[in-house]
């Protein structure tokens, strides 16, 4: 009597009011990784008061490409938050082998999440990937528990979309998000039977 287990890599989890006030109110999560065994996702849209800069220094880099210096680091989830994750677009295209670093995860579909430190050497000296998204720490799910949530509707999902994630203003991709299911975020009710 089991249900086919879904998939949801690749797509955009966007927390229901019902989640009250803990870590997770108001955020969007790009799953990075989605199978039986549980879930892996970063929050794209919860700064912290760290810059990429700070970030660069505290791992004894410089970064000197001034269009990410003065980005925001963001809270990632509360599952290993002195760690570091960078969630970007994959490279390659351009002929040359080095088409990912040491730990990446290819997102099937979507993007690429690198936990090591070289795809930061890379960007300290200039080149990387073109977009980025740093966080400290993911969010994690065990096997069973992001479905559960799901249906006490805890979340909803959307395919993700990496305009979002690197070109939408932080304070509006929760409505982006939304919206690409044609929800605005003033339809959302917190309780349940009300209208």
């Amino acid at each position: 009597m089991s249900a086919s287990p879904i998939n949801l890599t690749n797509q955009f989890l966007i927390a229901m009011p019902g989640m009250g006030d803990g870590p997770f109110a108001g955020t969007v999560i790009y799953l990075c990784e989605h199978t039986e065994k549980g879930a892996l996702g970063l929050v794209i849209n919860k700064p912290i008061d760290i810059t990429l800069k700070n970030l660069f220094e505290k791992v004894e880099l410089s970064l000197d490409r001034e269009d990410l210096a003065g980005a925001p680091v963001y809270f990632g989830g509360p599952v290993q938050t002195e760690r570091g994750f960078v969630l970007h677009e994959p490279l390659g295209g351009s002929g040359d082998d080095e088409s990912h670093y040491n730990s990446s995860l290819r997102i099937e579909g979507g993007l690429e999440m690198t936990t090591s430190k070289d795809v930061l050497e890379a960007l300290a000296s200039g080149a990387g990937p073109k977009r980025v998204l740093v966080t400290l720490g993911y969010s994690g799910w065990a096997a069973g528990q992001l479905e559960d949530e799901m249906s006490k509707n805890g979340w909803i999902n959307v395919e993700a979309e990496p305009g979002i994630i690197f070109d939408t203003p932080v304070d509006q991709r929760y409505d982006k998000a939304l919206s690409l299911l044609g929800i605005d975020a003033g339809m959302l009710s917190s309780a349940a039977g009300h209208a």
